[in-house]
């Protein structure tokens, strides 16, 4: 819906590598980033909160919920709302994404545009760009050249320029997610930006998340590595139990790994079980490091025919 409040007079985008300044009241509020699949906004949500709190992946449209990770300064609070990558949508999966995307940027108070800084505005981003017209004055939008460790100096300096030139923006600053650089810069410059307001959540929160759904998403992620462009969209993870096992205490995870087709259940199961196999070993590390203790896991391929089209499938695998 369009504000009719009065205009504000135009802001002009803070220097990008200003240091932070001294402020003696405590903000916070919620941020999300924006833009097209795999560029980064997961990568720098995790840079941001300090610890893994989103999956990543090469495969584009890793991210399938609105995920929060929170980050502590002591000048205030951070709310980082990871969405997924606007895209084209071609399943119903694929449109509940992208309203999931559109209801997340009328609820926050800053919105961080991403754009890789090895790789030209395209259409998507111009796309992606007017789409913030509609959210009006009240949310702030900055904008955030990521991957700046790929290209070189003079390559970052022509993609601000660029991204500067698509409307006037809070804030302008090229980062490296990867490296960390430029991060903390980020931090304060959003603290900033957010509403005078006391913490939101507790000082040792660094997500809302649940465990099991955050079991669920490091199995994901490790189904996802070496499989083709197609299957990625196809695969889903539900947990039936998270149990103590009696005696020596060890935690038994039992999981579905949902595919669409026989012949993906086969690609992911993998000769004699084991691409399977590699799948849990992986994503049992991963488990281990998040929970700090010993599990053990058990992976069913399952198949829900064409379920990213299906409503009733949806529903059923939390969509």
């Amino acid at each position: 819906m369009t504000e009719t409040r009065d205009t504000p007079p135009a802001r002009k985008p803070r220097a990008f590598c200003a240091p932070p300044s001294e402020t003696a009241e405590h903000r916070a509020g919620f941020v999300t980033f924006v833009g097209r699949p795999n560029v980064g906004k997961s990568t720098l949500m995790n840079a941001l909160v300090g610890e893994k709190v989103a999956i990543t992946s090469s495969k584009p449209q890793t991210t399938r919920r609105a995920i929060r990770g929170i980050v502590h300064r002591a000048s205030g609070q951070l709310i980082v709302v990871d969405t997924p990558g606007v895209h084209r949508p071609r399943t119903l999966l694929g449109e509940r994404l992208n309203a999931l995307v559109q209801d997340t940027l009328g609820d926050v108070d800053v919105i961080g545009f991403c754009v890789p800084a090895g790789e030209p505005i395209g259409p998507g981003d111009t796309y992606i760009n007017e789409q913030l017209d509609a959210h009006g004055a009240r949310v702030r939008k900055v904008a955030i050249v990521t991957k700046t460790d790929r290209v070189g100096p003079e390559r970052v300096a022509e993609q601000l320029i660029a991204v500067s030139a698509l409307r006037e923006w809070d804030l302008v600053i090229p980062l490296s997610a990867l490296t960390g650089d430029q991060v903390d810069v980020l931090a304060d410059e959003l603290i900033r930006l957010m509403p005078v307001s006391p913490p939101l959540y507790e000082a040792e929160s660094t997500t809302d998340e649940t465990e099991e759904d955050r079991v669920a998403e490091l199995i994901r992620e490790a189904a996802l590595e070496g499989v083709s462009d197609e299957l990625p969209h196809s695969l889903a993870v539900t947990i039936d139990e998270m149990i103590e096992r009696e005696g020596d205490g060890l935690l038994q995870i039992f999981a579905n790994v949902w595919v669409e087709r026989d012949s993906q259940k086969g690609i992911i199961i993998g000769h004699r079980g084991s691409r399977l196999a590699d799948v849990g070993r992986r994503a049992r590390g991963e488990i281990e490091a998040l929970l700090g203790r010993k599990v053990f896991l058990k992976l069913h391929v399952k198949v829900a025919k064409e379920w990213q089209r299906d409503p009733k499938q949806l529903g059923r695998l939390g969509f």
